[in-house]
Parts: C-alpha cells; sequence; structure tokens
C-alpha cells in the first residue's frame, strides 16, 4: 500500500524498542509525541527522552506538550492529514477530540494479554504475581482506559531472569513485530478489530516506592517476585539497626535461577547491596559487618 502517515507517542524501552520495529520496516512517523525534557540523575541535570534525541538523527519532527488537554488547531497533530496514531507507554490518556484526528483512529502497543491488566502497571504486575506467561496486545483506543477493541495480540513464556526493565525492552520488540504485521491489514479494512470480553477485566495499580520495602524474613518467593517486578524502579530495599542508627540497604542483585523450596530463605538469595551512604558490597560482606553479632 502507499506511505502511512502517522504520529508516534511514547516515552521509554516499550516505546523505543516498537518505534525501532516500524522504522526498521519502513514506517517513519511523520511527527514523535513525547513528554517534555525533564530532570534526571544525580545532579538532576535536564535532558531529552532517549527516544527524542533517536527521532532528532533521523529528521522526524519532535512534539513535546506539557499535557494533550486544550491542544490548539495549530499545534503539529492538526498539521497534516494522518491515517492512524501509534501509542506505546506514553503515560498519559488520549482526549477524545485527539483520538478522532487521524482517519483511522488511534492504536496501543499494550504489555499484556488484555483484558487481563489493564492499567498503569501491566508488566511488574505479571511479574509481581508470579505469572509464568505474558503478552501484547494491540487495541484501538477509546475513551475509557485500555478498554478498545483487540486488532492483534499474542502470548509468551516469561523467562525466569527477566525483570520489569528488561520485560518491557521484551514487550516493545514483540509488540513491534506485531504492529509491522498488523498494521497494513488493519489500514486496508482486512484486519477488523473484535471487542474485548469486558467482564473478564482485571486492573492493575499505580507502583509506587513504597512496594519496594521488604523484610529479611519475608517469604523467599515473594521477595524474588517483587525483585523482579521492581527493578529497576523502584528497587527493594530493607531497613536495619546499626550502631544505634536505622539504615537504608538497597538490594542491587539476587541468584534469580536458584531453586528454592520450604527451607530457603530470603538472605540465601541475595547477592548485592548497597547499604546508605556506603558501596555497593556482596551480602556476605554485608552480613559480616551489619549483621553480625
Amino acid at each position: 500500500m502507499s506511505e502511512i502517515s502517522f504520529a508516534f507517542f511514547g516515552t521509554g524501552p516499550l516505546a523505543e524498542s516498537v518505534l525501532a520495529s516500524l522504522c526498521n520496516a519502513g514506517f517513519i512517523p511523520k511527527l514523535l509525541v513525547t513528554k517534555p525534557d525533564s530532570p534526571q540523575g544525580r545532579n538532576m541535570e535536564i535532558k531529552p527522552p532517549h527516544i527524542k534525541t533517536w527521532c532528532e538523527l533521523k529528521g522526524i519532527k519532535i512534539f513535546q506538550p506539557v499535557t494533550l488537554r486544550e491542544i490548539d488547531s495549530n499545534s503539529p497533530l492538526h498539521g497534516e492529514k494522518f491515517d492512524v496514531f501509534i501509542v506505546a507507554s506514553y503515560g498519559k490518556l488520549i482526549p477524545e477530540e485527539i483520538l478522532n484526528i487521524p482517519k483511522k483512529g488511534v492504536l496501543n502497543v499494550h504489555p499484556s494479554l488484555l483484558p487481563k491488566y489493564r492499567g498503569p502497571s501491566p508488566i511488574e504486575t505479571a511479574l509481581l504475581n508470579g505469572d509464568e506467561e505474558t503478552g501484547v496486545t494491540i487495541i484501538k483506543l477509546d475513551n475509557e482506559m485500555d478498554h478498545g477493541q483487540i486488532l492483534v495480540q499474542t502470548a509468551f513464556k516469561i523467562d525466569e531472569r527477566e525483570t520489569g526493565g528488561t520485560l518491557e525492552v521484551t514487550c516493545g520488540q514483540i509488540g513491534g513485530e506485531l504492529l509491522v504485521q498488523s498494521l497494513s491489514h488493519y489500514l486496508d479494512g482486512t484486519l477488523i478489530p473484535k471487542e474485548q470480553k469486558h467482564s473478564e477485566a482485571v486492573i492493575c495499580k499505580k507502583i509506587t516506592k513504597d512496594l519496594g520495602e521488604i523484610k529479611l524474613d519475608d517469604d523467599v518467593k515473594e521477595v524474588r517476585n517483587k525483585f523482579r517486578a521492581l527493578t529497576p524502579w523502584p528497587s527493594l530495599y530493607f531497613f536495619i539497626k546499626h550502631k544505634d542508627k536505622e539504615i537504608r540497604v538497597k538490594i542491587t542483585k539476587i541468584d534469580l535461577i536458584k531453586k528454592v523450596d520450604n527451607e530457603t530463605k530470603t538472605e540465601d538469595i541475595i547477592s548485592f547491596v548497597i547499604p546508605e551512604g556506603k558501596k555497593g558490597m556482596s551480602f556476605e560482606d554485608f552480613k559480616r559487618g551489619y549483621l553480625s553479632k
């Protein structure tokens, strides 16, 4: 078919992987819509999203609105006759007036087997629950959260070494390939979206920093699931009393493949930690310096 005119909405690793798959297949967006530049790193230096830098190198036009509300008719979204918009991990609900701009609506790459895990944390929730399988779904967005009709979806096994960060990239790669295979068929009318089974919807919650706190006597399987889900953010940590002071200890590495049984303790799978105000160390060194009596 002829060249597809589309805008791409997204920020972060999943969006980057989806967009790379599209561009590699010859689908180049006319416009990238991504979040504004923001403070990052220890020095809180203002930096652009990686996807913005990548698109600038390819000569793709960039639009970074603070909000999608009250976008006026002079915005880049109104500057061209778009066939479709594509959304992948944009992080904001798309207002109905924007959903109505492109001729064929707005497609979304969602990293779960909808209607399971609608909401802001489908990847983390799958790992928190210890799911052995997840998937990617392409839907046509409507004005409700992850509620739209399904174009296509695919399931895959979750590798036991996957964390939230690596699984996000995996979902982006698979979602990008799925979109490449289905986009032309959707636009020419040979792929007809189907309604979700709304009665089976499962809603997941927003991930917050406090979810990362554990205790060393917590169930080892739950701790492993938490580590996988909350890496790289917000990460796992615990508190100990040391020299009459409470210290926060960040867990940066655990054994994800060690077989565990009823006798296995959380301490048996922790490999590397960073005590508050100190350099990182092996958990064995930490125990000798902080936990020995």
